[in-house]
């Protein structure tokens, strides 16, 4: 096999393994944001059939026991669901986005014949960078068994335009910038909510403090509750901090693009060409470093 084969075969083999990371991480995603959206569920029934209990006990003493059972039982799954969600969850997901991320970050370094990708020994090197991202996640390695690698040829990237246009403008378009559009949406969710559940916390004080409606100043607490709930929820998943790095990320590598295109970066030499992609790259992979300590450490 010739060099050029070599490298193809090393890139193909990477890239599949780069997909079970892939999917191994999403799967973790996916338990955590589960996990997060049940205790937030469970939190809020908690609050509405206990207070709903304590309004029907005296009347319908068999229907106020049955809701009293049920929101303890709502409270009592909180912290069993959300230890799914906890930070041992958290940093198994962001070391598993990480290798995966590591992994693509080198196929298309190589792809694009950017250092240290230039020698005639680019699969092997391919190959021992590859590994040592493999060895670092050792532990994780459970997490991706029986997940098959999704059926993909590499990408289209020959050379550092392409490279451009594949990997680059395709982060900022197909990516970075509707997933921070998504987050800015979700966000504009969750103060919607509040403000929504801060009126009728003020409509429900009214009716009790005001017209003396029986019954209202105990959904106060509920209203109350139902919102501090929805707005820890709302921090927990770093919507607004997700908003603010995809954005930045976005901006940043069109802002290297553009430079790029205009000359600014210099005369497009091999080293020009390396010094590029290597900082579109670090642009990437601070984007997944700042996740892991942002997400690790609080």
């Amino acid at each position: 096999m010739d060099n050029a084969g070599e490298t193809a075969a090393a890139a193909a083999e990477v890239w599949d393994r780069q997909s079970v990371w892939s999917q191994a991480a999403n799967g973790l995603k996916q338990t955590i944001e589960r996990a997060r959206t049940a205790s937030l569920l469970l939190g809020i029934a908690a609050a509405l059939l206990g207070t709903a209990a304590s309004q029907t006990l005296t009347g319908m003493p068999s229907l106020g026991r049955a809701l009293a059972f049920l929101a303890a039982v709502a409270v009592g799954l909180v912290p069993i669901v959300g230890q799914r969600a906890g930070p041992q969850a958290v940093q198994r997901w962001t070391r598993a986005r990480s290798a995966s991320e590591a992994l693509k970050n080198e196929v298309y370094t190589c792809l694009a014949g950017a250092a240290p990708y230039r020698g005639a020994d680019a699969g092997q090197v391919l190959r021992e960078r590859t590994d040592r991202v493999d060895a670092a996640a050792a532990d994780l390695m459970p997490h991706t068994r029986g997940i098959r690698p999704v059926t993909r040829g590499l990408p289209a990237v020959s050379d550092v335009n392409s490279y451009v246009a594949l990997r680059v403008r395709r982060q900022i378009d197909g990516y970075y910038g509707p997933k921070g559009e998504e987050m800015g949406r979700r966000v504009m969710v969750v103060r919607r909510v509040e403000f929504a559940l801060g009126a009728a916390g003020a409509v429900l004080g009214a009716l009790a403090g005001g017209l003396g409606v029986a019954g209202a100043a105990a959904w106060v607490a509920v209203v109350v509750t139902v919102g501090a709930a929805v707005s820890a929820h709302g921090v927990a998943a770093k919507y607004a901090f997700q908003e603010m790095e995809y954005t930045r990320t976005a901006d940043e590598l069109r802002r290297l693009v553009a430079r790029r295109g205009t000359g600014e970066a210099g005369d497009g030499g091999a080293a020009e060409d390396d010094a590029f992609v290597a900082h579109c790259e670090r642009v990437i992979s601070v984007l997944n470093d700042t996740w892991m300590i942002k997400w690790t450490t609080e």
